[in-house]
């Protein structure tokens, strides 16, 4: 039995994690800014509410870990200095904590935000790294850091994973899930026909869990996770509308029209969308899983379709605690995003 820190504990990603780790025997420590809500395993783990910018937090946290996941962040909605000191700062609080409590086995959740805007498909985990936004740049300055404490001695697998869903998962996808339970149509940017690749949150907790236990010298790397099985985003998110049952369709709609309003609403601060998401919404992007296959035994349980349908029975599990108001709007992936003028566009479809 190993004992873990799981950063963002209290995130989606940290929850799913936190409770596969706790069906195979491990002992977790989760740290994050918000309180943990999650009667199934609250009595099961130790929970610290906490800042990762402080690194006394982190110290203390640290404390007889044997492996620790650094998963917490600010979102790209976040404020810009958030985004700076939390994925910056904050990281390097975790990994100078983890090499001065002898913790030398990690694992740092990056993003495909990394990769930009690329010319090719699909994306190796040594093409350029050329981040987006606020978001996209602190995560290559973070994995700048990972390389610096690799040579320091640490052993930390950078992951990059591609957009992950699944339970507990809201976000920019909870926008979606209401439109189709509502019995709406739902516009895509674009004509749909792009390849777009997604995750199951389960594939991101095995692929995490061989880094972590998979010798040394093979996870001391870089890996690119996602789908191995997907198809355009027309076809794949077109599942859960008909799943809904209502016989509405995914549209299409003008891309370079619809760009250039969200980059408008975006500057008013109206938008629910950020860079990263609309500026590729309507372009092939997919990354080869072909190394974490080969060095971590990594092999994809579940489609794009399988991952949508799964995160979409979910919702309609705990629709009425959604309606009821329980889960506040709010800017990281466990509540429903502002919808702001997609609301009101909501009608027409």
């Amino acid at each position: 039995m190993a004992k873990w820190l799981v950063t963002g504990g209290s995130g989606f990603l940290g929850i799913n994690l936190i409770r596969y780790l706790l069906e195979r025997g491990e002992e977790v420590v989760s740290l994050d800014l918000q309180p943990f809500t999650y009667d199934d395993c609250k009595d099961k783990i130790v929970h610290v509410q906490g800042d990762i910018r402080d690194k006394a937090t982190v110290d203390s946290c640290m404390e007889g870990v044997d492996i620790f996941m650094h998963g917490a962040a600010a979102l790209p909605l976040y404020p810009k200095k958030d985004i700076y000191t939390t994925n910056i700062g904050g990281t390097e609080n975790v990994f100078q904590s983890a090499m001065e409590h002898d913790v030398d086995r990690g694992i740092y959740i990056s993003s495909t935000a990394v990769y930009g805007l690329p010319d090719h498909h699909p994306i190796y985990e040594d093409d350029p790294l050329v981040g987006v936004g606020a978001y996209g740049r602190t995560k290559i300055e973070a994995e700048k850091l990972v390389a610096m404490f690799r040579e320091g001695g640490s052993t930390i697998t950078t992951i990059r994973p591609k957009s992950f869903v699944g339970p507990e998962r809201l976000g920019v996808f909870g926008i979606f899930y209401e439109w189709a339970s509502d019995g709406r149509s739902f516009p895509m940017i674009g004509r749909g026909n792009n390849l777009y690749q997604l995750l199951d949150v389960a594939d991101l907790c095995e692929a995490i869990y061989l880094a972590a236990t998979v010798d040394k010298e093979k996870a001391n790397t870089e890996f690119n996770i996602g789908a191995k099985e997907f198809s355009t985003m027309k076809d794949d998110y077109q599942v859960v509308l008909d799943r809904a049952g209502f016989g509405k369709k995914i549209k299409s709609s003008p891309a370079n029209l619809v760009v250039m309003a969200l980059e408008a609403l975006e500057f008013f601060h109206l938008s629910p969308l950020y860079p990263w998401v609309y500026k590729t919404a309507t372009k092939d992007s997919f990354v080869s899983v072909e190394k974490a296959e080969e060095l971590l035994g990594f092999t994809p349980k579940y489609s794009n379709k399988d991952a949508l349908l799964r995160n979409y029975e979910w919702y309609l599990a705990n629709l009425e605690k959604f309606r009821s108001g329980a889960t506040q709007d709010g800017v990281t992936h466990r509540v429903p995003w502002k919808q702001g003028v997609l609301g009101l566009a909501k009608r027409l479809f």
